[in-house]
């Protein structure tokens, strides 16, 4: 078959890779120019570079616009492969190839359609998460079901130990894919729509740790937001501070959310949510980042006790 690929950072190369591995031909790549947004900018690895290395034409754009489709028809596609690819695509152009358009998205559709699916399932407690790939339609991430592969999440699992997993589930299941469109042996399978789960892009404001959270969630939050994401940040004492470990304490403790309350196995215990009844688990912090780039373990950091808090006060 012959194949265009729309895609961009690490998730679009590793799928423009996959394509060129298989027995299909790659006659066309767009991929939109190196971008300096934060998020953008953390899997980065080049699409352009790629093709260009094996002789692929390469459209950048920003936009699917009137150039681009044009450029894809001339190409003459029995499909369409997408991957990480940020603006819309009209039914013009998912609609153009004989098989029309894979679109490939790391989550278990139809939950956590959107952005940064793998970080957003770790942090909502999912047990496992995946890869998709489905049929373009007129919505975001809507459309049938071909392939889905799936991995657990583990209990200690970081953001990015499951977002470098997920990409390594690429290859397998877009070759699961193509070859199913190929041999004609399709099974397309709807989507719930009903059981759709949304969500935004995420910014600075979305690694804010909220101290109303139990420290069960907050532990998830911490390991999710691993380097090279934006770390869960906090105030303490009107400087802003990452926390960079964390575990739940053992203990049970009271007070108010955000209290510095006890030392507790080599970090510092801070109470979360109706912490006045007594009876809930805290976050203990076991290492912070502080604003000039320092490491510290959380029981020296934290010695002079006091609150964190959500914003510099």
């Amino acid at each position: 078959m012959r194949i265009v690929s729309f895609g961009f950072q690490t998730w679009g190369r590793k799928t423009l890779q996959a394509l060129i591995d298989s027995e299909h031909e790659v006659v066309f790549a767009v991929t939109h120019p190196a971008s300096e947004d934060s998020y953008k900018g953390i899997w980065s690895d080049s699409v352009e570079e790629l093709a260009r290395e094996h002789g692929i034409p390469v459209h950048l754009t920003e936009r699917a616009d009137a150039e681009t489709i044009d450029l894809v028809k001339r190409t003459e596609p029995d499909v369409i492969v997408v991957n990480s690819w940020y603006t819309w695509m009209p039914p013009e152009l998912y609609e153009m190839p004989t098989y029309g358009t894979l679109n490939l998205h790391d989550s278990l559709l139809p939950k956590f359609t959107g952005f940064s699916p793998v970080l957003w399932a770790l942090i909502s407690g999912a047990s496992e998460f995946g890869l998709t790939v489905h049929r373009m339609d007129d919505q975001l991430d809507t459309g049938d079901i071909l392939v889905q592969h799936s991995l657990p999440i583990g209990p200690q699992a970081t953001g990015t130990e499951l977002v470098l997993a997920g990409m390594e589930l690429i290859p397998a299941a877009l070759n699961e894919a193509l070859e199913a469109l190929s041999s004609g042996t399709v099974q397309w399978r709807p989507q719930d729509k009903a059981a759709r789960t949304y969500f935004h892009k995420r910014s600075d404001r979305d690694s804010r740790i909220d101290w109303n959270w139990r420290a069960t969630d907050l532990e998830r939050f911490v390991r999710a937001l691993s380097s090279p994401y934006p770390r869960a940040f906090s105030y303490y004492r009107g400087e802003r501070i990452e926390v960079l470990e964390s575990s739940v304490s053992a203990a049970r403790y009271g007070g108010t959310p955000g209290r510095v309350i006890v030392q507790e196995g080599g970090g510092v215990v801070v109470s979360g949510p109706e912490a006045h009844r007594g009876d809930n688990h805290g976050l203990l912090i076991t290492r912070v980042r502080t604003a000039d780039g320092v490491e510290h373990s959380g029981a020296e950091f934290f010695r002079r006790g006091g609150y964190l808090t959500d914003a510099a006060e």
